[in-house]
């Protein structure tokens, strides 16, 4: 008999501090997909629930699909929204009869107007549906702010292991795997979570260099060699986030005879994320660094050998962590500074995109660009405006994060600002989206490797894909809303005390164990 397994995807990355509310329409921009239609949507693709569709063929489950469900990172979640895509999943757990297990897609760091802990609510519930004997396993992103109610409500949370994250198909798998081994019998997983006294740590999780994240991910592979250990994983959390639990956890799966080794690598790992705390580095630099390394241009980099666009990252403005997509202060600085040759990828605005599709190709508009959202992180920038190209903004990701998933900036404008030879090329979007792949670019006749210059709104993602092209990469502080200066966050249900904001000495005073 062919186990019974409900698969899911529910994702948002939550920044309180946006004043973007969440709806339904975010959702239906990125992908709200019901029932088996999540098959052909995800069949072949990396994103977690191909995983998940591949690890049902493999181990011939008869799988009870109910919702892929994700939307580009933004204010807290509504009431209704959260309802609507919560109450799909409960359902379909009721109205499937016996369930042998489930496989959950979340990321960790939901928040909506009810719920500060989304995610343990959904998993609590979901809980109470099926009882306690049916394993219950759920992927997480590495910037989850993981909870003890996820803990107590699944066998094990698995995180990405990769920042930028590459690993979602994997670790899906990972996840499919423990659920089928329990549903054997072979395993009986049960998961716990340590959480120190502190906002940050862990640098952010960043993996694409040497480092505290890469160091302790290695003894992660290490504990889960060992008997009774299942999965280990680490969050670095995500600070933008004003909820009791924001912050770097640790979670271990272990089977019951291994608990107090579980408790013991938790806590090992826990100390080593505080003893390491003064490796946090933002590696943000001003604009006017930027600027410079822009007129130094691509000659000068050749002469010492290196090749390809210089990539500017506006990474305070980065629209995967709950920024505007629409500040200006860099777009403005090179205009300024006369920089030509130039790729922007993205500005969210529109009514920018609507005045250029009235236009048409080919004709010339006084534009009043982005800014639009919160002036206090720049204006909008006026200017003379070519229109190079009109899109429906759709395209598939070919890159190394979320390849072959399908990606919708909405109805899309490319516009050259600085004239008509040489300038600066806007994709501007009307759907907010992280500059990922070079997708963004190539769908709109932009090839990045042409350009003396490449700016992405991104902090940390776009290095999977823009890295390899780039002759240097540089991440500059923009002033938008993920700034790295925790000391423009008003946290107010945040747990206290904490560090950086408080005088803590021991990571587990106020820390949860």
């Amino acid at each position: 008999m062919a186990f019974r397994v409900l698969l899911a995807q529910f994702m948002h990355e939550t920044n309180t501090f946006s004043r973007l509310p969440t709806t339904l329409d975010d959702y239906r921009r990125r992908f709200l997909v019901e029932g088996e239609a999540i098959v052909p949507k995800f069949k072949g693709t990396k994103n977690e629930m191909g995983g998940y569709i591949d690890s049902a063929a493999r181990y011939g489950w008869q799988p009870v699909y109910a919702v892929a469900a994700n939307a580009t990172p933004s204010g807290t979640l509504t009431k209704e929204t959260w309802e609507t895509i919560r109450d799909i999943i409960l359902n379909t757990a009721r109205k499937a009869g016996k369930l042998d297990g489930i496989c959950l897609s979340l990321h960790g760091a939901m928040v909506t107007e009810t719920e500060d802990d989304a995610e343990g609510a959904l998993l609590e519930a979901l809980r109470a549906i099926v009882g306690l004997d049916v394993p219950i396993a759920a992927t997480l992103d590495l910037h989850a702010n993981a909870t003890v109610k996820m803990a107590s409500n699944a066998n094990a949370l698995v995180s990405y292991r990769t920042y930028p994250h590459i690993d979602g198909y994997e670790r899906s798998v990972q996840a499919a795997a423990l659920v089928q081994a329990a549903m054997e019998g072979k395993k009986k997983p049960r998961c716990l979570l340590v959480q120190p006294a502190m906002l940050e740590g862990a640098d952010h999780g960043r993996t694409t260099q040497p480092g505290q994240m890469r160091d302790m991910l290695a003894k992660a592979d290490q504990y889960e060699k060992e008997p009774g250990i299942n999965v280990v994983s680490i969050q670095a959390g995500f600070t933008w986030s004003d909820m009791p639990y924001t912050g770097p956890s640790i979670a271990v799966s272990y089977e019951p005879e291994a608990e107090a080794r579980a408790r013991a690598i938790a806590r090992e790992l826990v100390d080593e994320i505080w003893r390491r705390k003064g490796e946090m580095k933002s590696g943000y630099q001003p604009i006017s660094d930027g600027i410079a390394a822009a007129r130094a241009g691509a000659k000068g980099a050749e002469a010492r050998g290196k090749k390809g666009p210089l990539v500017l990252a506006d990474g305070t403005d980065n629209p995967g962590g709950g920024g505007y997509n629409d500040t200006t202060p860099l777009l403005q600085s090179l205009i300024d500074a006369g920089i030509r040759n130039v790729a922007f990828g993205t500005i969210y605005d529109p009514k920018t995109v609507q005045q250029a599709m009235k236009a048409g190709v080919g004709a010339e508009i006084d534009v009043e660009l982005g800014g639009h959202t919160d002036e206090s992180m720049g204006k909008p920038v006026k200017a003379r405006a070519l229109v190079r190209v009109l899109s429906d903004g759709t395209f598939r990701n070919d890159g190394p994060m979320n390849a072959g998933v399908e990606s919708q900036m909405g109805p899309t404008a490319v516009l050259r600002l600085g004239g008509a030879e040489g300038g600066i090329d806007v994709v501007t979007i009307s759907n907010r989206i992280q500059t990922i792949d070079l997708q963004v670019f190539l769908s709109q006749g932009i090839d990045p490797t042409t350009k003396d210059v490449v700016v992405v709104k991104s902090v940390q993602h776009f290095r999977a894909a823009y890295g390899p092209i780039a002759r240097e990469v540089i991440v500059v502080d923009s002033g938008g809303l993920c700034s790295p200066d925790i000391s423009r966050l008003k946290f107010k249900k945040l747990r206290r005390p904490v560090w950086p904001l408080d005088g803590v000495n021991d990571p587990y005073s106020g820390g949860r164990a």
